[in-house]
């Protein structure tokens, strides 16, 4: 049985084998690797008796869900009309210099994918990001500089 198997197993004890548990299973299985395999969407469809396309259509709708894999920290960068006006092209470009990617993709490393994202209800304190779960906002180039040199240095 693959790690995986029995990790889709536990929680489908923990969360219920009922369609409403359908979220909390894809996000405990996505905060193990970073991303779902389709394997994973296999054994979690198997898992709930509910068909391939309904585990892969919740998968795929939400964007904090990956299907394909992510570095180790995904960075989401607003993109609404507010953080437009804040200057968030600014900081994208400080993003891309300093990880030589582009929004999109991820360092050769796996360490880092670069994302747009919708609004994160910070207008008033943009732009904002995510790296994870970690929201930062009021964002300069030099704060932005600081907290990727900082997420760089951190030991794998």
């Amino acid at each position: 049985m693959a790690t995986n198997e029995i990790l889709i197993k536990e929680l489908a004890d923990q969360y219920g084998r009922e369609r409403t548990s359908l979220l909390s299973i894809l996000h405990g299985v996505a905060d193990k690797n970073n991303f779902l395999t389709e394997e994973d969407l296999t054994v979690i469809a198997k898992e709930l008796h509910l068909s391939g396309a309904q585990v892969f259509g919740t998968a795929t709708f939400y964007s904090f869900l990956n299907v394909v894999p992510r570095g180790k920290y995904v960075i989401r960068v607003c993109k609404t009309i507010s953080c437009d006006m804040k200057n968030k092209d600014e900081i994208v470009r400080e993003i891309e210099n300093m990880l030589k990617i582009k929004a999109g993709e991820t360092t050769e490393d796996k360490k880092f994918t670069l994302l747009f994202t919708n609004c994160m209800g910070w207008c008033d304190k943009g732009p904002s990001m995510l790296i994870n779960e970690i929201p930062f906002s009021d964002l300069t180039r030099e704060k932005v500089h600081g907290i990727i040199k900082q997420y760089s240095d951190i030991e794998d």
